[in-house]
């Protein structure tokens, strides 16, 4: 009994029902799944399922011929890749143009030679696997410029980015946009009396709380060290301010095991918002969110403020 080929299925389409069982016996034979359709509607159909990636299609068939299905899938949006072969009695090289323009990666004229057939799933086999790799590989550094490698929140410059065009969108729907600054308190002592691993885990530990307290369409981002950013969309300042409240009484409230120990950690925030502001910017946005932050340590920390703020005695902000 062959092995099945993993993530593997073939789908032949073809409205001569002997021709789909000659090639659905032979490709079980191989190892392949089959995914059996007689007409062109079947094919379209078959041809969304993301675990069809290898496609075997009769030139002519009611409903949609094979060019055309070619040319419907191409100019679709599948998120993957199919290798699509057409089988046909043409051998005309207009006809062999025809049907690569349409979006075929390769054709063969019937009666189908089986040994030939198998090499030809090979080569489609291994275009596959190259576009599998291509994309992970793009994934991958997709991940490394938007994302911070040790929190895994967004990094400094894609949150920025996010923070500008929430903005577009606030001023286009005259919508209000908020935005959190926090920062942790007293962090450096923990780095001093317990290491930089327990300060990573830390902050690893309030990326995560974060991450599950806010609406899924907030984003969050890891400004600079113990710094970070929650942008959120539509979110006036007193929403802001309660928002921050309750994610600095869920992290006061929480004890951080790291190395066998307890650690309990606080966090201060400052609060601004678009509609406080005259021509509001992401930069303009994040110095008010700063001064509000400033007070909020300033008055003693773990806790939070808005901009516009109080005037408070000049003071150097402690971390």
């Amino acid at each position: 009994m062959p092995d099945k080929i993993p993530n593997r299925t073939i789908l032949v389409a073809d409205d001569d029902p002997i021709s789909r069982r000659i090639l659905e016996k032979t490709l079980k034979s191989w190892g392949y799944e089959t995914l059996l359709v007689n007409n062109g509607k079947g094919a379209l159909d078959a041809l969304q399922r993301p675990d069809v990636r290898l496609a075997l299609l009769d030139w002519m068939m009611p409903e949609a011929d094979g060019p055309e299905i070619c040319r419907r899938i191409r100019e679709g949006k599948k998120a993957n890749y199919t290798y699509i072969l057409l089988l046909t009695g043409r051998d005309q090289p207009q006809d062999i143009v025809v049907g690569l323009q349409a979006g075929a990666d390769d054709y063969m004229t019937k009666p189908v030679n089986f040994l030939e057939l198998k090499a030809r799933l090979q080569t489609g086999h291994r275009i596959i696997d190259l576009e599998d790799k291509l994309l992970q590989t793009h994934a991958l550094l997709t991940e490394l410029a938007t994302k911070d490698g040790l929190t895994k929140l967004w990094n400094r410059t894609f949150i920025m980015k996010f923070l500008d065009e929430e903005l577009v969108r606030a001023r286009r729907t005259s919508s209000p946009l908020s935005l959190i600054m926090l920062d942790l308190d007293s962090f450096k002592k923990i780095n001093d009396e317990r290491g930089h691993q327990t300060g990573d885990k830390v902050l690893i530990r309030i990326a995560e709380n974060l991450t599950k307290s806010v609406r899924p369409y907030d984003k969050i981002g890891r400004y600079g060290g113990d710094e970070f950013i929650i942008v959120l969309p539509n979110c006036d300042l007193g929403s802001a301010g309660l928002i921050a409240e309750r994610l600095r009484r869920a992290c006061a409230a929480e004890q951080i095991r790291a190395n066998g120990k307890a650690i309990k950690v606080t966090f201060s925030a400052g609060c601004a918002s678009s509609d406080r502001l005259v021509q509001p910017t992401g930069d303009r946005l994040i110095q008010a969110s700063d001064k509000a932050l400033y007070r909020a340590k300033a008055a003693g920390r773990n806790r939070v403020s808005s901009f516009p703020v109080q005037k408070t005695r000049a003071r150097r902000r402690t971390t």
